[in-house]
């Protein structure tokens, strides 16, 4: 199998192309030019040591194209190699972080344009370059549902009614466009992905580190997470079976409350849990819109359309989920 990954260097990218790879499947990673041209920027000896021992392991599997959004579908792909033809996939992980900045004005139309308009420019570059994979999978994120206290939600849901809930929503329905292409498309709607180097689970692991972590707010909203092995596993399950088509909610079978999250963190760290943020600290840090909609909504969400096709869960628990992230060298 041949796969197109765009958002190939970030924590989800990074950890499928090397899973396909070590598979041997042919991935083409479609990177902005610079990086394209430039390698991979300026980094520590360490860093370039580690690039070179995987680009090694993976000799013959990755490729990487030029890639610029911003240009016009005949343009945006610079590809005179000729390493897309024939790929039977695509994987469309690029997204500017939600947690990285304020919600400005400036900073919400940036979040926006790395979804929305950079999966329609990416449909239009695949079209113009004659490419016709047979599935386009695309991410996504439960953020679609808003704050929804204690609805048990699922695949069927609406969609809330907050920033991040109708950026979702205007994200799925550009990717969706992909069936008009002739592609079978699956939105995978991420929750909170738990790994050790990356995403959501360092940032939340500092407090504790210094022993002043605990609870959110009141600790009663919901947290709905995923391992990146689990993560990998469904983009992996969602590539290569015909059947899975539409959105999927990426998340472990047992949502859990900030509480018992905070608690389980604190004893896989073997830190204790008593530092309770107040939810109006976190306003006055993020912003109110930004703290109610990361930090305080509560999602309680059903993996359903996963469990119905029988999709096993390596991570189902989360005491064995995070002792799995935080204590084991095994590598997605």
């Amino acid at each position: 199998m041949k796969v197109l990954v765009t958002g190939a260097t970030g924590l989800v990218g990074t950890a499928l192309v090397n899973s396909l790879a070590r598979d041997g499947h042919a991935v083409c990673r479609l990177l902005r030019r610079e990086s394209v041209t430039s390698g991979k920027g300026s980094k520590g000896k360490s860093e370039k040591k580690a690039d070179a021992a995987r680009a090694a392991a993976l000799d013959g599997c990755v490729f990487d194209v030029a890639w610029d959004p911003e240009a016009s579908p005949a343009n945006a792909i610079g590809d005179p190699q000729g390493y897309t033809a024939g790929a039977d996939a695509v994987v469309n992980l690029a997204g500017a972080s939600i947690a990285e900045g304020k919600w400005t004005t400036q900073r919400k139309m940036q979040l926006r344009s790395s979804r929305v308009k950079t999966t329609r420019s990416l449909l239009a570059a695949l079209q113009k370059a004659g490419l016709a994979p047979k599935v386009f999978v695309s991410a996504s994120a439960i953020g679609i549902f808003g704050d929804r206290g204690d609805e048990l939600l699922t695949e069927e849901s609406a969609p809330g009614r907050d920033f991040l809930a109708g950026l979702t929503a205007e994200w799925e329905c550009e990717a969706m466009k992909a069936q008009d292409l002739g592609m079978r498309v699956v939105c995978a709607r991420f929750g909170i992905i738990l790994a050790k180097s990356g995403g959501a689970l360092p940032l939340m692991m500092k407090p504790f580190k210094f022993g002043i972590g605990g609870k959110l707010g009141s600790g009663r909203q919901w947290m709905s997470w995923v391992s990146l092995d689990d993560a990998i596993g469904v983009l992996r399950y969602a590539l290569e079976n015909a059947g899975v088509s539409g959105a999927l909610n990426v998340v472990a079978p047992e949502p859990v409350r900030n509480a018992k999250f905070t608690a389980e963190l604190a004893r896989a760290m073997h830190r204790p849990s008593l530092f309770a943020a107040p939810a109006f600290a976190l306003r006055v840090a993020l912003g109110k819109e930004m703290a109610d909609s990361l930090l305080l909504a509560s999602q309680r969400v059903k993996p359903s359309r996963l469990q119905q096709l029988g999709y096993e869960f390596q991570h189902g628990e989360l005491t064995l989920g995070l002792e799995h992230v935080l204590h084991s060298n095994a590598h997605v």
